[in-house]
């Protein structure tokens, strides 16, 4: 087996279930980040681990962008301390706009989708089947075909997991075209990697901090959005739906 030059985390923004939207937020969102494995051991895992260690001491915090937004847990220490929460941003901001990685996403608006469609596709369903189409694309073109690419998501259950595992079969064996796409899957050999959500990988963090920034985007353009701001700079792909 040959293994891709690439590592690919994705992560996800917002509820995919359709029984009841949330006024506030009717979308959902996932998005692929894809990494260099050089790039992933020799900058990116390092820079965050340095940041973890300059405000806490230790490499055990794990960056989760609702945690920080809202301030809890270990980030506390934002709420009490201005100047450590500016330099905080300020270090974060650098990281991601220094990281070099690609991001494909695909945001799906929920209530656009449930009034279009008498029986919507599943929006999780939907978007993975957006993501890998356009990253099947990218690997190609980064000379992977022929190479086991592995995706790494965070698990969300045994159930849950059990269901996107066949969906993401479905679409490697090139059983699961929806649309006018007839992308061939079988150039490269997809592995999806269930992660535990307790664990502390750099990427699915990475993942974890821009995802909602770029369905915020979606959602409200005219919203001032700093972090968008920053992923916009990076090479990237949306696919709004429907």
């Amino acid at each position: 087996m040959t293994f891709s030059d690439y590592l690919i985390f994705a992560d996800e923004s917002g509820d995919h279930g359709l029984s009841t939207i949330d006024p506030q937020f009717p979308v959902f969102a996932l998005v692929f980040c894809m990494v260099a494995k050089n790039d992933y051991l020799n900058q990116i895992v390092p820079a965050i681990q340095q940041l973890k260690l300059d405000f806490w001491g230790h490499d055990q915090t794990i960056l989760h962008e609702h945690d920080i937004r809202k301030e809890k847990g270990p980030f506390g220490i934002l709420r009490t301390n201005r100047e450590m929460r500016e330099k905080f941003y300020q270090c974060l901001n650098v990281i991601i706009e220094e990281a070099p990685f690609d991001i494909i996403a695909a945001v799906i608006d929920k209530d656009q989708l449930r009034t279009r469609y008498a029986e919507p596709f599943n929006p999780y369903e939907l978007s993975m089947l957006f993501c890998m189409e356009r990253m099947l694309a990218k690997l190609i073109q980064h000379g992977q075909t022929g190479k086991t690419t592995q995706i790494l998501v965070e698990s969300r259950g045994a159930k849950e997991d059990r269901e996107l595992e066949l969906e993401f079969r479905r679409i490697c064996d090139n059983r699961a075209q929806w649309g006018y796409k007839s992308a061939d899957f079988s150039k490269i050999r997809f592995e999806l990697i269930f992660v535990d959500k307790r664990s502390n990988s750099s990427g699915l963090q990475l993942a974890d901090l821009v995802a909602r920034p770029i369905a915020i985007n979606c959602l409200r353009p005219e919203q001032p959005n700093r972090a968008f701001d920053i992923i916009k700079s990076k090479s990237l792909q949306i696919k709004k739906f429907p």
